[in-house]
């Protein structure tokens, strides 16, 4: 057989392109491509090595996933996690299903995670992996919500779920995260980051649910069926994936269903799951190489639209990353008018060829984000700009693993201010209500506060501020009375207020745990310091050490610590007797606000959760004769309610 020496070309180029797009996403949390684009590219490929035969060991149709970073410990899987073959025809689904009856469940899209129960207790959590070989995340997965620590079985339990974040949950984090690497592009890739954390306080606080979606082994106990295996996994506790009985003569009305809820589905989903309810039946089928015979994905056909491109909006950041943005002439998509998409990077606008005037395809990833999908004309014209759009200074591509982002090099751009000051008043940092971030846009122009001790001497322009439209005398008392109270605060407040590169709220508090609370020894603490504290790494460090071997950021620091008053805590002279304890805080309280009492808690090792679930100790209310929902769970759980006086006498002496 004589080999096509172009298709064998373009067959080493798909590997290549699509390995690096498969390790982007399995084993770094980053994206370098659609999920149409590559699922364009796999097709291609796989048709290709059909045709010549010709198939190269590292080709993705040949794997599952990719390799697990070095950073969590791996453990191999005691059943290999296979990819699922998937259809977007009703009709192929419906002949796939034959006379057997099916359970048709959400393609959740976030983590798989595999749970080892051993006599109704956690031992082990691991991810997915390269379907293999897995990461160890057990004490990330008692954090999850909807996760239980122990159940009500002896003997080894072994299920199999998704963590997941909602679309509410990842808008309300991602907006709480610095605009840098430390941002998600989309709920997925902040589930995936926040699981395989190093630090579980961090994920903690990112809201992350497990749903089950089957049992792998249960020691004792035989089903003939896979519904009553769900039906079990949620008598003992578990939350599971919705689901529904199909066969051949409903499936395609329930498919009808669950795609009229998809549009409004709280958690994202990229399909549908069916597999044959028999175990016997499915067992018998076996598997091919990389696919599962018992169980197909069912993806809906993407909505396109063809339109024309019309301009690349340039969006600066608060950090200096300028993304891009398409704008095109404005189409109809499932059910809403679109007319702009994210383009993320400059490596998918290089990727994508597009040109101004190009004909291009948009979609709905998952039926809400919109995308590009193709261009069809593919000029490749768009130019990358020199200078940034908000300042008219000077840009620089910086490439970060593979990936390139377009960035402004000047400190004094009017964005990048406006943001930083944003942050800085914000309530997890100083908490100076009454400046929003269009107050901060025109006492930025009218040259009122150029660095951010200046926020505290806002008395110099008092008659200017109150002669401002929207302003008046009444106003700036509010103003003054607020930076007032703003200069007594702790000192992870500080950090986190000045936007460091991927230092969040959490890894604020960690940094200064870690070096007890002394502002000198951590602003003068080394990249191997730094890097030596747990679940802070290389790229954090240099971060840290970036933003304090600049002068001008050194000097900026300087003059707004001569302003404020830190709080002196001696970590030795803190008790850490709620170290494990978890509360909830709901309703008013008198002697603190919620945010002081869960930092008072957080000093102690305690933590602060916003829902009441069998790992909360109290929930602190001063109404606990309320109907509220927190009260009635806790009520239900037997979780001890106890007002706020309380709550001090017992645990703060």
């Amino acid at each position: 057989m004589v080999l096509n020496t172009e298709k064998i070309s373009r067959i080493r180029e798909l590997t290549e392109v699509l390995s690096a797009a498969a390790r982007a996403y399995y084993a770094e949390d980053r994206e370098l491509m659609s999920n149409y684009e590559y699922d364009k590219l796999y097709d291609e490929l796989e048709r290709l090595e059909s045709e010549t035969g010709f198939i190269l060991a590292n080709s993705p149709t040949q794997y599952v996933g990719y390799e697990a970073v070095l950073e969590l410990p791996k453990e191999a899987h005691e059943k290999p996690m296979l990819s699922l073959e998937k259809t977007k025809s009703r009709e192929e689904l419906k002949d796939w299903l034959k006379n057997q009856r099916g359970i048709l469940s959400w393609k959740l899209d976030g983590l798989t995670v595999v749970l080892t129960y051993i006599d109704g207790k956690l031992a082990k959590a691991v991810t997915r992996g390269n379907g293999e070989i897995g990461e160890v995340v057990t004490n990330n997965a008692k954090q999850f919500y909807g996760l239980r620590s122990t159940i009500p079985f002896n003997g080894e339990l072994v299920i199999r779920g998704e963590a997941v974040i909602s679309y509410r949950d990842f808008e309300k984090i991602n907006a709480a995260l610095p605009e840098t690497e430390e941002q998600y592009k989309n709920p997925r890739n902040l589930c995936s980051g926040s699981v395989r954390q190093l630090n579980n306080e961090i994920t903690a606080t990112r809201m992350v649910r497990f749903f089950a979606f089957s049992l792998v082994k249960a020691h004792g106990r035989e089903f003939a069926y896979r519904s009553e295996q769900i039906e079990f996994l949620k008598k003992l506790g578990f939350e599971v994936v919705e689901h529904e009985i199909v066969d051949q003569d409903n499936v395609n009305l329930i498919l009808e269903q669950y795609e009229k809820q998809v549009k409004k589905y709280p958690i994202p989903s990229d399909g549908l799951v069916v597999s044959y309810d028999d175990i016997e039946y499915s067992e018998s089928l076996g598997a091919t190489a990389k696919f599962p015979r018992d169980s197909i994905a069912f993806k809906w056909e993407d909505e396109k639209r063809e339109t024309v491109l019309k301009e690349i909006e340039w969006s600066p950041s608060r950090t200096g990353l300028i993304n891009p943005v398409a704008i095109f002439e404005p189409v109809e998509l499932e059910g809403t008018t679109v007319s702009r998409a994210s383009v993320h990077n400059i490596s998918i606008l290089r990727n994508l060829k597009l040109g101004i005037g190009d004909r291009i395809t948009v979609y709905k990833a998952n039926m809400i984000i919109p995308q590009i999908a193709e261009n069809l004309t593919g000029s490749d014209t768009v130019e990358v700009p020199d200078d940034c759009p908000a300042c008219g200074k000077a840009t620089k591509i910086n490439s970060v693993n593979e990936v390139k982002s377009l960035y402004c090099q000047n400190p004094d751009c009017g964005v990048k201010k406006i943001k930083s000051f944003t942050l800085l008043v914000s309530r997890n940092a100083l908490d100076i209500a009454g400046i929003s971030e269009a107050t901060l846009e025109k006492f930025i122009s009218k040259g009122f506060i150029r660095t951010y001790a200046d926020l505290f001497h806002l008395e110099k322009y008092r008659d200017e501020i109150i002669s401002l439209d929207g302003f008046g005398e009444k106003s700036y008392e509010n103003i003054q009375k607020s930076v007032k109270a703003s200069r007594q605060t702790t000192l992870p407040r500080l950090i986190y207020g000045l936007g460091i590169a991927n230092i969040g709220a959490a890894n604020a508090k960690m940094l200064c745990r870690e070096f007890g609370y002394d502002i000198t020894k951590l602003r003068n603490a080394t990249s191997e310091e730094l890097s030596n504290v747990e679940g802070i790494g290389e790229i954090i460090a240099a971060s840290w050490r970036d933003y304090f071997n600049e002068e001008k950021y050194n000097d900026d620091f300087d003059k707004l610590l001569a302003e404020l008053t830190i709080e002196t805590i001696t970590p030795a002279d803190i008790s850490q007797n709620l170290n494990g304890l978890n509360f909830v805080i709901t309703g008013t309280l008198n002697k603190y606000s919620r945010n002081e009492l869960k930092e008072e808690i957080e000093k102690r090792g305690g933590k602060v959760t916003g829902s009441v679930t069998t790992k909360t100790a109290a929930l602190i209310n001063n109404d606990n004769t309320s109907n509220s929902s927190k009260n009635k769970t806790a009520k239900e759980l037997g979780v001890v309610i106890i007002t706020e006086e309380e709550f001090l006498k017992n645990y703060f002496n």
